[in-house]
């Protein structure tokens, strides 16, 4: 690329398809559809709500989940080792409770953190591609096989990750007889419909956000909207609001989006160049 500078590109680099697809702003109605997917698992559902103030540090979690993906994403080498060595020691300290069996469990079996990571990937490539995110089948499984490297930093054993959509596809379909919308999914579900807000910013919620979180959840596969019981739109309206919306966001000057805290891309442009300038067009070069 032109204009790239000679620097520590981190683990995906400009070239990578996350580098790319990262940057775009679907990946926040990606990311509150990969936590209605993933409190459908029973025991990793209960290894959050039982070792975080979810409830009322609900936004504090997903700026620091949002945190640890643009640190892995664009951050150097060393500040996203250390970011996935931070979550791993964090994840070493926590058990949580099955309530109907007394059972005590960690929260960092494989099993868990390989269900959070795959509900994340398809979640980030399933909404970007369907709003309209220029992605061929070759480029999504390339995204899905660079996330192997993302996997390893939360402690799993990349051999054990999905690294392509048929992989991943059979992974949910082996999974789907374990996953169940309890109380503990119920009780996201109650957040994300109705996030708590000061007074003041009430209208603002009904407007913006709830429009936000029934997107996040009308784009969650068939059998989610099974479990937790409530109908979603047919697939040709969801897959248009999608992009309507994705046209719409996108029309806001990137270098304004990226202003917003924590501001990684504009240090890894800071650091590597104009040249690394996330963007759909650069996809596959």
């Amino acid at each position: 690329m032109d204009a790239l500078r000679t620097g520590d590109q981190g683990l995906f680099g400009p070239s990578s398809v996350t580098w790319q697809m990262h940057g775009d702003p679907m990946m926040w109605v990606a990311g509150i559809r990969a936590l209605y997917l993933q409190a459908l698992h029973p025991r990793a559902v209960r290894g959050v709500l039982q070792n975080s103030d979810f409830r009322r540090d609900a936004w504090g979690r997903l700026m620091r989940t949002a945190n640890f993906v643009g640190t892995a994403t664009y951050g150097t080498t060393e500040a996203a080792e250390q970011a996935g060595a931070r979550v791993r020691k964090i994840h070493t300290l926590l058990k949580a409770t099955d309530p109907d069996t007394g059972e005590r469990y960690r929260i960092d079996e494989p099993e868990l953190l390989l269900w959070v990571h795959c509900a994340e990937i398809d979640s980030y490539l399933h909404v970007l591609r369907r709003s309209g995110f220029p992605l061929t089948d070759a480029h999504a499984d390339r995204y899905i096989d660079e996330h192997r490297v993302s996997a390893r930093l939360v402690g799993l054993d990349p051999t054990d990750v999905p690294a392509s959509r048929a992989e991943l596809a059979a992974y949910f379909e082996k999974v789907l007889p374990e996953l169940a919308a309890g109380p503990e999914a119920r009780d996201v579900d109650d957040f994300l419909s109705r996030p708590p807000t000061h007074p003041l910013l009430v209208p603002a919620r009904a407007l913006v956000w709830r429009r936000v979180a029934r997107l996040a959840y009308a784009a969650l596969p068939p059998y989610a909207h099974e479990l937790y019981g409530r109908p979603a739109p047919a697939p040709s309206t969801v897959t248009r609001r999608l992009r309507v919306t994705g046209t719409l966001l996108r029309c806001v000057p990137a270098r304004l989006r990226w202003q917003l805290p924590p501001k990684h891309i504009l240090r890894a442009m800071a650091r590597l160049g104009p040249g690394s300038r996330p963007a759909p067009y650069k996809v596959g070069r």
